[in-house]
């Protein structure tokens, strides 16, 4: 069933055809996944845009996500009472029973949660130089018994240039071909479902001093069991791409060494 403008209940996201979507994602590859162009009317996209935190802002409410060999220069801000009207108006737009109904129909998983708590989610800003490498995301929250499906990712950078990089990239399950590549362009909307192939990253950041590349994510999840589930609760984990071979054969096995003999030494002096 279409949504009509007259019946669409979401002032500020464009109309979503019910089945047009389903369509989309059921062919899509190589999770599923869709991508839409102009996702929020144009006049509430730039109230969004506008109301962003500048990058040093960002970097003073928020925290830094990493600050590893797979990760560079990366804040968010996930205290959704920091957030401004229109960025508010927006988080609460897509943790609305509708959206998450269109979503639990469009990719066929029932019962699609929102987390109010933004674990991980929110304001996400990665200034110059950074980087955000391909892996599969954290699967599982225990002390709420949610288990994670799906990643909404909008993006508010007017005046782009894709010499900047920044792209969000789906690959295939074994991280052998890149099957999307979709820049951050203003007011793009880019949903994937989340399970233990769907890899993704971003290419390396290269705007300059004093822009930064800027996205709003939420994540959605389930209590119900996916049938992926394996009982085996994870953390992010990154694979490198075909081209890293330094970083896959020496950069990443030495930050994984470092990091256990890092946590065997707290348990010794514990």
């Amino acid at each position: 069933m279409a949504d009509s403008t007259a019946t669409w209940p979401l002032t500020g996201i464009k109309p979503i055809d019910q089945a047009d979507l389903h369509a989309q994602v059921s062919a899509s590859q190589p999770v599923k996944n869709f991508m839409i162009e102009n996702f929020l009317d144009e006049d509430f996209a730039n109230e969004v845009h506008d109301c962003f935190p500048s990058f040093a802002e960002a970097r003073d409410l928020g925290k830094q996500t990493a600050s590893t060999v797979n990760e560079q220069n990366k804040y968010q801000v996930s205290d959704s009472t920091l957030f401004k009207p229109p960025l508010l108006r927006l988080h609460e737009m897509l943790a609305s029973d509708h959206f998450c109904n269109l979503l639990s129909t469009a990719f066929e998983i029932p019962n699609i949660l929102p987390d109010a708590e933004l674990q991980g989610g929110g304001i996400h800003q990665t200034g110059p130089r950074g980087h955000l490498d391909v892996h599969v995301d954290f699967n599982y929250i225990p002390a709420r018994k949610l288990f994670r499906r799906m990643n909404i990712l909008i993006y508010f950078n007017k005046d782009w240039n894709e010499d900047w990089g920044g792209n969000i990239e789906l690959w295939d399950k074994d991280v052998k071909n890149c099957v999307h590549s979709f820049t951050p362009s203003f007011n793009r909307c880019v949903v994937f479902e989340t399970n233990e192939i769907s890899y993704h990253g971003v290419t390396a950041v290269k705007c300059p001093d004093g822009n930064a590349r800027k996205s709003f994510a939420g994540y959605y999840y389930t209590t119900d069991t996916p049938e992926w589930w394996d009982g085996n609760a994870h953390s992010t984990r990154f694979k490198a791409r075909p081209d890293e071979k330094l970083k896959a054969s020496v950069l990443m096995p030495a930050e994984k060494m470092s990091r256990l003999f890092r946590k065997a030494k707290r348990k010794l002096f514990k």
